[in-house]
């Protein structure tokens, strides 16, 4: 048996999310599908994070443990001429038998894209959350985002439902960014709580449209007002955009294959 990783993409807007379903399409298991027809063999894949139905991908990572059919970098291509359009492998490898696509990860990286203009545009319309009612306040939300770096009980921004025993994460970096209209939330973190990132957008565009001020933002997630956390961002503007590793596994991608800021410039 050997470990293979691979590093994909996917428009969230086809599937139920990441993980296997009952009555619904995931990527997991569409992936697992293809991956059995072709090694004839039942394969159970295992990835980075979990995405919610809606959400896309630039460079998720997931790994399975297959006899050989064929050689590891080959899968890549091979699954691609398989797997529906909406999804993409950019590369695949051979891993060490100990390395694991969710525990070997250092930290995993989400970005957030509003769309502030006051037209819709079709060519954003699948990838980012079109907020028109107001011309956001860019620095505001800023401002709330400050002393949320670190570890920290981010139990406010956790949607019902989850199974994790603690809700105290780290997060490795969060910054917000205005290019024209588009307003990017980009956010590093050890790990993300269920709906995580989604509560924290849909707390700062309140910010930003004067609904609430930073230091309320604050209070909410400081002393875990859960309750006050009603609004949440839409899954379409969100995209789990990598996973980092200790050791660089996939050697010829680089961050311009994934979701670099430049590609949003061409679009504003």
């Amino acid at each position: 048996m050997k470990r293979v990783a691979l590093i994909i993409q996917y428009d969230g807007s086809y599937f139920s999310g990441w993980q296997r379903q009952k009555n619904a399409i995931s990527v997991q298991e569409t992936i697992e599908t293809s991956l059995s027809k072709i090694s004839n063999q039942t394969i159970r894949t295992f990835a980075s994070g979990r995405t919610d139905a809606g959400v896309h991908a630039s460079g998720q990572v997931l790994h399975f443990d297959i006899e050989f059919v064929i050689p590891a970098d080959s899968y890549a291509d091979v699954l691609n001429s398989k797997l529906p359009q909406s999804i993409r492998v950019l590369e695949s490898v051979e891993v060490k038998r100990n390395w694991h696509a969710c525990y070997s990860a250092i930290y995993r990286h989400y970005r957030y894209v509003i769309n502030n203009s006051k037209v819709p545009n079709l060519f954003l319309n699948k990838w980012s959350w079109h907020r028109y009612q107001k011309v956001l306040d860019e620095i505001a939300m800023s401002n709330a985002l400050e002393g949320m770096q670190g570890k920290h009980d981010f139990f406010a921004f956790q949607k019902s439902g989850s199974n994790r025993l603690t809700s105290v994460t780290t997060i490795k970096n969060i910054e917000l960014e205005r290019i024209e209209d588009l307003i990017l939330v980009d956010i590093k973190a050890t790990g993300f709580l269920y709906g995580m990132v989604r509560s924290i957008v849909g707390q700062l565009v309140l910010v930003g449209e004067k609904k609430i001020t930073p230091e309320i933002f604050k209070r909410r997630w400081t002393d875990k007002k859960k309750k006050d956390v009603r609004e949440s961002a839409p899954a379409k503007g969100l995209c789990f955009v990598n996973s980092v590793y200790e050791e660089k596994v996939f050697k010829r991608i680089n961050n311009n294959d994934l979701f670099p800021k430049f590609l949003i410039k061409g679009f504003s």
